[in-house]
């Protein structure tokens, strides 16, 4: 099957099949033991589960949610299997509240429901009364008395559909909707991402050229996979023939690297972030010869850049590699080629350390819209610009708007919004260009770089502009800071509300004995305000006199995305947290 056969995303399984079957295609950890599914196995129970969701009364274009707390080869099955049945994925997020279950399941009338755990079953079969058309919530894991996704491939045993699945593939094209992903935004209600099957292929074959493995290597997978990022690139996995293996959960991520030992894998800045502050946190428990030569690497390593890295440098990179950045290596499995890092801003200091200590990190820019890769870095010096996304891919054009806009178009541009036409017009204009919200532009006349996000940016009352993200990105540089949001809109100045990172802060505290017993005792004390300040003030040089944060409050929360700080793909949710400390903002601007 060659790739101009493969058209709908049921195709690439196939094409693996035909072209390089794995033993390990999708391989999942069962009771401390890795449960391979084969290639053959992985096609065989997709058959089997678009066999069953036809007797189960599944017609064309019906709408099958999938909610997993953790990925596993089940909804990777389910997945192809109902998009087999020519029917629509609804992936959701395990984590938002029963209302926006409600809303979506009412939303694109969901009929079935398959679900990862216990605790989900119980958080839908909630809301079950509140949903007409949802028939039956089914279980991955296996729980009495609950009907489970075995009785459904049980079911599709019986091929007496064999002729009416492969009839509805068949009829299936390449710009039918295959999937409906609601983004939760910032803001408002969910909306639906109307994505074809050509969207998510397109996005696989333009990324081709920008990935540096090919098959028989490993990829760990960790990033939700309701999420497009994550989605794609097991497309992306499956098509080139790369085994797929699930890690257990984000808290065990570390061991099973260290077990998978995996070429590439997806990541989001954040746990970047802390992958490295765990690092520099080892790196300060040394003593002498070894603790100054830790940090002479990292100092080093900051000054990296792929283009004017001159012999001395080279020379001085040799020897911190050998000495410092090889346990480094170590630590992530040793074989690393790529890190695909996506969904938010890497601070290019972090992508300079990583990038001098041998890791091959490669940051990209895309929307849940455009399926989702806009640009991406390549993995050599000619095709990669520290901060910035790379070039855009294969097919896909960018222009720069006159307000500085990004705008988009190509075959990876969703088919629009879920029975939302006036919101589509908003954002996909009458020539086509899906317009991003993000603003950016072009260095070298051929790398993206995104500068801030259009709607966030705000006005002080002197009538200058700030734009916050870059500002946060820079801020969180800070070992105390964990997560910040810049506020200031129609204020003299902008300041800041900040969650510190309380355990690098009790360490602290401990190292310079100060007494604590909470988060809201820390936050409070003089000490580590002036501390906190002193980072912010340090950052604060870069950035023009009406863009610096004259003032901080800090936050006794961890914020997260359960306590309605963050949303799923962890970007601030500024209304709420301004409407939950509006006393720590009063306090700013109004004492």
């Amino acid at each position: 099957m060659s790739s101009t056969s493969v058209s709908r995303l049921f195709d690439i399984p196939r094409h693996q099949l035909k072209n390089n079957p794995l033993s390990d295609s999708l391989t999942t950890k069962v009771n401390g033991e890795w449960k391979r599914v084969s290639t053959a196995e992985f096609v065989s129970e997709s058959d089997k589960f678009a066999r069953a969701l036809i007797e189960m009364g599944v017609q064309p274009q019906d709408k099958i949610a999938l909610i997993s707390s953790t990925n596993r080869y089940e909804w990777n099955v389910a997945d192809i299997g109902i998009l087999q049945a020519g029917a629509v994925n609804v992936p959701v997020y395990p984590s938002i509240s029963r209302e926006d279950y409600a809303y979506i399941f009412n939303d694109c009338k969901v009929k079935y429901c398959f679900v990862s755990d216990i605790e989900l079953y119980q958080k839908v079969n909630d809301i079950i009364d509140k949903v007409d058309s949802l028939q039956e919530i089914y279980i991955f894991e296996e729980e009495e008395g609950i009907k489970n996704w075995r009785e459904v491939l049980k079911l599709g045993e019986d091929t007496q559909h064999q002729e009416e699945m492969e009839r509805r593939m068949a009829g299936v094209g390449k710009h039918d909707l295959a999937t409906l992903i609601y983004t939760s935004g910032t803001t408002g209600t969910p909306k639906g991402v109307m994505l074809s099957h050509n969207n998510l292929v397109s996005n696989v074959l333009d990324c081709q050229s920008r990935i540096p493995v090919v098959s028989g290597v490993k990829a760990l997978s960790f990033l939700p996979v309701c999420h497009v990022f994550e989605r794609m690139l097991t497309y992306l996995y499956i098509y080139n023939g790369i085994s797929i293996y699930f890690a257990e959960s984000i808290d065990k991520i570390g061991d099973n690297i260290r077990e998978v030992k995996p070429e590439i894998f997806a990541a989001v800045p954040r746990l970047l972030e802390k992958v490295y502050d765990r690092i520099v946190t080892k790196g300060a428990e040394l003593t002498g010869i070894k603790k100054s030569l830790f940090f002479w690497a990292v100092e080093l390593g900051e000054k990296f850049d792929h283009q004017k890295n001159s012999g001395w440098y080279n020379f001085k990179l040799g020897i911190a590699r050998k000495l410092i950045f090889s346990k480094w290596q170590e630590g992530l499995g040793g074989n690393v080629r790529a890190i695909v890092s996506g969904g938010a801003a890497l601070n290019p200091r972090l992508n300079r350390v990583f990038s001098a200590a041998g890791f091959n990190i490669q940051e990209g820019y895309g929307l849940t819209e455009t399926s989702p890769v806009i640009a991406v870095n390549g993995p050599d010096p000619d095709r990669k610009r520290i901060g910035t996304v790379g070039k855009p891919i294969y097919n896909v054009e960018v222009k720069i708007a006159d307000d500085g806009e990004i705008l988009c178009k190509g075959p990876n541009v969703m088919l629009g919004y879920y029975e939302k036409p006036e919101k589509t017009a908003e954002v996909i204009d009458e020539e086509g260009w899906f317009h991003t919200g993000d603003i950016g532009e072009m260095v070298e006349g051929k790398f993206l770089k995104i500068t801030d996000r259009k709607k966030e940016i705000f006005k002080t009352s002197g009538g200058k502009y700030v734009a916050p993200q870059i500002m946060e990105n820079k801020y969180k540089e800070s070992r105390f800071v964990e997560q910040i949001m810049v506020v200031g809109e129609g204020e003299r100045h902008p300041a800041a509300l900040i969650q510190p990172d309380f355990e690098f802060l009790k360490s602290w505290c401990e190292r310079k004995n100060i007494p604590y017993t909470t988060n809201e005792e820390m936050v409070k004390n003089e000490q580590i305000m002036e501390r906190v300040m002193q980072d912010i003030e340090e950052k604060n040089v870069g950035f023009g006199k009406w863009e610096q944060v004259k003032k901080v409050e800090l936050t006794p929360d961890v914020w997260s995305v359960d306590a309605g700080h963050l949303t799923p793909k962890l970007s601030l949710k500024r209304r709420n947290i301004i409407k939950m400390y509006r006393d720590l903002y009063d306090k700013i601007y109004r004492e």
